[in-house]
């Protein structure tokens, strides 16, 4: 009897042990895929704000130019 209960306990921390390392496995996997995700929305409103910030450079550019020819 002491010996099935050794196979058994053995059993049963060896499917512990590979049952955390496939749960840490799929965590890490979920982590890099939300990292990646934020990290490309994070580009994505970096370059609309690039986009609108050029934008508005050039308009205020632009009307300047046109307020002082119209002016004489």
């Amino acid at each position: 009897m002491g010996y099935v209960l050794r196979v058994r306990t053995a059993s049963f921390f060896a499917g512990a042990a590979v049952a955390s390392a496939m749960g840490i496995y799929a965590l890490q996997q979920d982590y890099k895929n939300a990292h990646r995700t934020h990290s490309q929305q994070a580009i994505g409103v970096y370059q609309s704000l690039e986009g609108r910030i050029s934008a508005l450079e050039k308009s205020q550019e632009v009307q300047p130019a046109k307020s002082v020819q119209a002016a004489p």
